[in-house]
Formats: C-alpha cells, structure tokens, sequence
C-alpha cells in the first residue's frame, strides 16, 4: 500500500474549514461573551465553588467569619 500524500489528508472544499467563509465579516457568528462567573477555592473550608462575588469564602465560612468579628 502506498502512504497518502498531503493532498489527499487535507480536505478539499473550504465549506470544511470555515462554514462560514462564504459571508463577509459583519455576518459571521460573533464568539460569546464569557460568563462573570469563576473558579474559586474557599480560603476557609477548600470548598471549590463558582461565584460573581469578589470575596474568596464560600457562604458558609462567610458568615462565620462576621459572626466572630
């Protein structure tokens, strides 16, 4: 058997790259806005949780922490 060259491994058609090649650019899909959520591991308990909160406590640890204060 013989080994296939690069032109035969690559696909023939742009419609299999880019879908949407053929629109100009202010009709392309747009990429989504992220969510303003993230990733946090609680600084009390190691709890990994996501928050749009800026503290790095889950709401546990929180509200122990404002009841010894």
């Amino acid at each position: 058997m013989t080994e296939p060259n690069e032109e035969q491994k690559q696909p023939q058609c742009a419609c299999i790259k880019d879908p949407f090649a053929v629109l100009p650019p202010e009709m392309r899909p747009r990429p989504q806005k992220k969510s303003n959520l993230r990733q946090v591991t609680c600084l009390g308990c190691g709890l990994v949780f996501w928050t749009n909160r800026e503290t790095n406590y889950c709401m546990d640890c929180e509200k122990k922490l404002g009841q010894g204060s």
